[in-house]
């Protein structure tokens, strides 16, 4: 599967069909329209009539476009589960994952709804119970059945449920996301840190980022489009870390180097694990390159 950049991912309410509108001509990577947190139980039934008719109609061009749908426990839930599995997202995030069969559970009904083939699972990672289990739920990963592919941190629910302070260095929620990334890693997926409340305090937002970047997550999720372009910017490799990337990459190609495990390049030791980075680090340039000739005019 080709490799997708998930460096920006921006909540859209479902039930504000204006902001959908405007979301076809955002530059996010990834647009999460949601059911749950945003919408009021009052408007539920609406926002997920609204919510499909955006996805059947197909205009969000280059975007990836996810569908979080209510717990499902909850009245809605699975009405949402069945009503994102007809529309055809690109994923279903699954809210307050905390265990295992929270993600297989989903995956049964799809399964059982005949899903499409390209639709994946996120998992939203927000309790403090998904903390512990992270190992075990990224571990539902290898089975192609479960469709599991990326973790989303929700943050705020961490904070919320832990009682812990909010702090401008993240200092008490670093080893939850840690701890979930490293999970999340050690079974090939994707992770996406939590959101910044203050999309007016650019300079805060944009030390987040590159404090998530620093933790090693893919990318943000966002609650405005005033953070799309500085999020895209923190998340892409440099120009810098693509040009060292493609030495690295050139050097192992000589045939003097094909069986080494160690070489030197520009007067530095590389190891063969250097390369594996490098190839990612090009391969995510090429594919960020490919997203912006395929965007959309900016409006």
């Amino acid at each position: 599967m080709a490799m997708r950049p998930r460096r920006s991912v921006l909540y859209i309410p479902g039930d504000n069909e204006r902001a959908l509108e405007k979301a076809r001509r955002i530059q996010a990577d990834s647009i999460i329209i949601d059911l749950e947190d945003s919408v009021a139980p009052t408007n539920k039934e609406a926002a997920r009539a609204g919510a499909i008719t955006a996805i059947r109609e197909a205009g969000f061009g280059s975007h990836e476009v996810i569908l979080r749908v209510n717990p499902i426990e909850t009245p809605w839930g699975m009405n949402d589960l069945h009503a994102a599995i007809a529309a055809e997202p690109d994923a279903i995030l699954v809210p307050k994952v905390s265990q295992p069969g929270d993600i297989i559970g989903s995956a049964k009904v799809m399964k059982a709804a005949d899903a499409h083939p390209k639709i994946r699972l996120w998992a939203m990672i927000e309790t403090p119970l998904g903390i512990i289990n992270s190992k075990e739920i990224a571990a539902c990963a290898p089975d192609p059945e479960n469709r599991l592919s990326c973790f989303v941190l929700g943050t705020n629910d961490l904070l919320k449920e832990s009682r812990a302070r909010a702090s401008n260095n993240r200092f008490a929620v670093v080893p939850w996301l840690a701890m979930t990334l490293v999970a999340a890693r050690a079974y090939g997926l994707d992770v996406i840190d939590g959101v910044y409340n203050d999309f007016k305090d650019d300079s805060g937002f944009r030390a987040e980022c590159e404090h998530g970047r620093t933790l090693g997550m893919d990318g943000k999720t966002l609650i405005h489009p005033s953070q799309v372009t500085p999020c895209n910017e923190v998340f892409s490799p440099t120009e810098d870390e693509v040009s060292w990337s493609q030495k690295i990459i050139k050097a192992f190609e000589q045939p003097e180097n094909a069986r080494k495990g160690v070489i030197t390049v520009d007067g530095r030791m590389v190891e063969r694990l250097h390369l594996v980075m490098a190839r990612r680090v090009a391969a995510i340039a090429q594919a960020i390159n490919a997203r912006s000739r395929a965007e959309e005019p900016w409006f």
